[in-house]
């Protein structure tokens, strides 16, 4: 594995406690590792030698960027790539970038999954992630036993770049919740509706929903550990949501107003700031 950040680590501690054997990448931006390797966990300083010993390679990383310079970057995955590996991208990424990296591990003899995940990292821990999965049926079919060490739903979504675009799709609908919910709560907060009943009728009617559920702690008590995603991981997610809009010619006022909510927030809060926290910030509080 290569990313062991919230999500990535508890996939990897469900794939130690399955009875993979795992290898995994020396970051700065790893959790600690110390309970991985005690497990067993074995640690590499470059990505090709940690390719070299792998039969699968499984990435979660922050973006496109990081999965190109991963795989493709000095004593990166492809130097070390065996045939038949089985490259698995578990990170929200552009479903361009996706296709020229598939097609870049299938010339040295590899497979290809795109597989990002929906979810938090507290399904993450418990084995519960949702996979939306591009690329051949048969090469899915193959990973479906590795992949369960950590998904409890497991959806094809089509070729390669598939699953890469429903995330997209994905993230913006449940992102433009969240975003939606905080304007809106900032409003009830300024209008004089408590946040109680304001989260109560929401619940009873259309408002209702898993986004209502997760900036329901930060709405009554400013406890952002209902949705810990960053706003910055928000703003990247929408930009690379409008990047395929444009690309099909979809239509995105409504994304792009999300989008420069994030991006003004990323720039008044900083980039550690979590989602919840807009509901603060466009209240003209600050932030819990």
């Amino acid at each position: 594995m290569v990313g062991i950040g919230l999500m990535g680590h508890g996939i990897a501690t469900n794939v130690c406690k399955h009875g993979h054997a795992l290898a995994v990448l020396e970051h700065a931006g790893n959790q600690p590792l110390d309970a991985l390797k005690a497990a067993g966990a074995q640690s590499f300083t470059n990505a090709s030698a940690l390719a070299a010993r792998s039969e699968a390679v499984i990435l979660v990383l922050t973006g496109a960027p990081q999965v190109e310079a991963v795989l493709t970057g000095p004593d990166g995955v492809l130097a070390g790539l065996q045939p038949g590996t089985v490259v698995i991208d578990c990170s929200t990424s552009l479903p361009e970038t996706t296709l020229r990296m598939a097609a870049l591990v299938q010339a040295r003899g590899g497979r290809f999954l795109d597989a990002p995940m929906t979810r938090t990292p507290k399904e993450a821990a418990e084995g519960r992630l949702n996979l939306l999965v591009g690329g051949e049926a048969a090469v899915l079919d193959a990973c479906r036993p590795l992949l369960r060490c950590f998904a409890e739903n497991i959806l094809h979504a089509g070729p390669l770049g598939a699953g890469h675009s429903m995330k997209l799709l994905h993230n913006y609908v449940s992102l433009g919740m969240a975003t939606l919910l905080a304007e809106a709560g900032a409003c009830a907060a300024r209008s004089g509706v408590s946040a109680e009943v304001f989260v109560n009728v929401l619940a009873q009617g259309g408002g209702g929903g898993v986004a209502l559920e997760r900036m329901k702690p930060y709405l009554l008590a400013q406890d952002p550990s209902g949705l810990r995603f960053s706003i910055a991981n928000a703003r990247k997610d929408l930009d690379y949501y409008t990047a395929m809009a444009a690309a099909t010619g979809a239509e995105q006022q409504i994304a792009a107003a999300v989008q420069a909510t994030l991006a003004q927030a990323v720039e008044r809060l900083g980039p550690q700031a979590l989602v919840p926290q807009l509901v603060s910030l466009l209240a003209g509080d600050t932030p819990a």
